[in-house]
């Protein structure tokens, strides 16, 4: 039997999901309409805006619906600007989506450093915080690679001292650890179902009370005239109960720790760097890197004896293109060999073991060839 551990990629649908999703397919009125069918179908987007607004304690008024995190992550930076923003700030590890988004905004973009262990540079931040021009601040809340849980609530101080927007993206860490608008100090969040067993297609945007968004889809009313486009009702109540489900297991979430770290101690004591174990990390989520021996390989050989993890690179036409997360760290001779290993709601310890396992035979294996290959050159 195969092993799943690429949760941090998109989450096994959980069963629940499953069953309200196929109930909102098999009565899919359009939410806008006014007769039976559709007032059931409206039912289920308000309820899963409850259902979404209650994961991250917020007014489920601050919830506007898209296809993705990708989506939502464009239209806070779009609201930022537009609410009088005029620059951009945006950390060195953030996910493309939003590192991309600000390049094309068509306003100054500078880089947020990270240290060695992946976490943001604050002294840096204030000081750019102090030239002139209101700016918008993206800091995603855990780097979706290697796991990182970034200060926030500190850096959140710095830019609403100097009048500045803070937009995290909770994509990766909503689920997995304790995720508040409150306690985070953001002024808009996103989300996305994928990551939490949910259906992919399905994200949110989360505003602050006070904070107006301006819209990027344009066509009819629908979310509040914020978000044009019939809902996608059986992915959005799909979204709220994966919702439901994630606060429920949160702290069932933690017991990855233990087994993550039995793993990871067996790869490290085999040779593998671990990315960003010296700091707080997402309890799921292990990524570790070894010189010599490029992702894709591991993750080809691995998936060859039925075990399922992600590349801390990827790969475009046969190329490896070095892990954006560890070249920010400065490690380069180790950003073409990184690979992620993430368990979730369907996760065992065996799960951890048996990655571990096959992963260190493989690697003195491989060792072992590079060894033989030396000495004939030699």
């Amino acid at each position: 039997m195969s092993v799943y551990l690429d949760y941090n990629a998109s989450g096994l649908v959980r069963p629940e999901v499953q069953d309200i999703m196929a109930k909102a397919l098999a009565d899919n009125g359009n939410p806008s309409a006014v007769h039976a069918a559709g007032r059931r179908a409206r039912a289920r987007v308000e309820t899963a805006r409850a259902q979404v607004a209650d994961l991250v304690g917020a007014d489920q008024t601050a919830i506007i619906f898209s296809s993705g995190g990708t989506e939502s992550n464009a239209q806070a930076i779009h609201s930022a600007l537009a609410a009088g923003c005029e620059r951009l700030i945006v950390s060195a590890t953030e996910h493309p989506c939003v590192a991309e988004a600000a390049a094309v905004s068509g306003a100054p973009v500078e880089v947020l450093p990270v240290d060695s262990n992946g976490v943001v540079d604050l002294t840096w931040l204030a000081e750019a915080l102090a030239r002139p021009g209101r700016a918008v601040v993206a800091i995603h809340h855990a780097n979706n690679e290697s796991g990182v849980i970034q200060p926030i609530a500190e850096a959140a101080k710095l830019v609403h001292a100097a009048g500045g927007w803070l937009h995290v993206d909770a994509i990766q860490s909503a689920g997995k650890v304790p995720v508040t608008m409150k306690a985070l100090g953001a002024d808009s969040l996103t989300l996305s179902a994928h990551k939490l067993g949910g259906p992919q297609g399905v994200g949110a945007l989360v505003l602050k009370d006070g904070v107006s968004a301006v819209r990027i889809l344009h066509g009819a009313g629908q979310e509040r005239g914020l978000r044009a486009g019939t809902e996608n009702v059986p992915g959005i109540a799909g979204f709220g109960v994966a919702a439901d489900c994630a606060a429920r297991d949160l702290d069932a979430a933690m017991t990855h720790v233990v087994w993550r770290d039995a793993a990871e101690a067996k790869v490290k004591a085999a040779g593998a760097t671990i990315i960003g174990g010296a700091v707080e990390r997402l309890p799921n989520t292990l990524f570790m890197a070894v010189e010599g021996w490029d992702s894709p390989q591991q993750l080809i050989t691995l998936d060859l004896v039925g075990v399922m993890v992600s590349a801390g690179s990827a790969c475009s036409s046969g190329k490896v293109k070095p892990s954006k997360a560890i070249s920010a760290m400065g490690l380069h001779h180790l950003a073409t060999g990184g690979v992620r290993v993430s368990g979730g709601w369907g996760t065992t310890e065996s799960d951890w073991t048996r990655f571990a396992d096959a992963w260190v035979a493989a690697w003195e294996k491989h060792s072992a060839r590079l060894i033989e290959r030396a000495k004939e050159v030699a």
